[in-house]
């Protein structure tokens, strides 16, 4: 069977409303083996709250979430968290713990989720941040790297548990355009080398061009376009077109 064939998110008439507002409704959509889905939308358009109802941080109103064949909305708490371990999640912010080092930080989900020897857990660590170009970092505190090494330091501590599903929320908000490139060829580089499933929720064209396979985009809380990233760029659709005509250009 060709990865192509192999499904591993389900998402079935998810529903999502918060007061008397849906912000998801029926979303329905399938993601594949080693595959990148670009999530776009306007703000607040519901798009992290996706994200989010995927890795069952915020549960829907209705709807069904498969990942592997697994109804995750079935699972109790000791399930979801043994399912999460196959699930990276890079957070819009990078959400390192400040106060320990890059090796800490990355040592962190190790020591939570699995039982390894000390020595395992550090070439764990080294050969991640080997995959992100980072191993000279490695005893250095958040506050004295870059934005751009914040993110890939973000992006090794979610990896290092090697998930099957990585989900990404903004992963180049804030960067300059030149890092923006290299975190988005980067995260290309690990998709192919392991095989990672991606959903990434970003509005950065530049990153959406280099890493995508296929794009849906949310509006007015349903999932409104979907298609090759191309065929929503060059579409005669007038709010497609308006929405990508300040595109940066590369």
């Amino acid at each position: 069977m060709a990865m192509a064939d192999v499904r591993v998110v389900k998402i079935k008439d998810l529903t999502k409303s918060f007061d008397r507002r849906t912000v998801l409704s029926k979303i329905s959509f399938d993601v594949y083996k080693a595959e990148n889905l670009i999530v776009f939308g306007r703000s607040g358009s519901g798009k992290s709250v996706l994200l989010k109802c995927i890795i069952g941080l915020l549960k829907p109103d209705d709807g069904e979430i498969y990942i592997n064949d697994e109804n995750i909305l079935s699972l109790n708490t000791k399930e979801l968290n043994n399912l999460r371990k196959n699930i990276g999640f890079l957070f819009q912010s990078s959400a390192l713990y400040d106060s320990m080092s890059v090796k800490e930080n990355l040592m962190f989900p190790l020591k939570r989720h699995f039982k390894m020897e000390q020595s395992e857990i550090n070439d764990k660590i080294m050969h991640t941040l080997e995959l992100v170009s980072l191993q000279d970092a490695i005893n250095k505190m958040p506050s004295e790297l870059s934005g751009g090494m914040r993110k890939r330091v973000g992006l090794a501590r979610a990896i290092i548990t090697d998930p099957q599903l990585m989900l990404y929320d903004e992963p180049t908000t804030g960067l300059d355009p030149i890092t923006t490139k290299e975190i988005s060829e980067l995260i290309l580089e690990l998709q192919t080398k392991l095989q990672m499933t991606s959903i990434v929720v970003t509005h950065d064209l530049i990153c959406a061009e280099i890493i995508a396979d296929r794009a849906i985009f949310l509006k007015d809380s349903i999932l409104a376009y979907e298609g090759k990233i191309n065929e929503l760029i060059n579409s005669d659709d007038p709010f497609l077109k308006n929405f990508f005509s300040h595109r940066i250009q590369t």
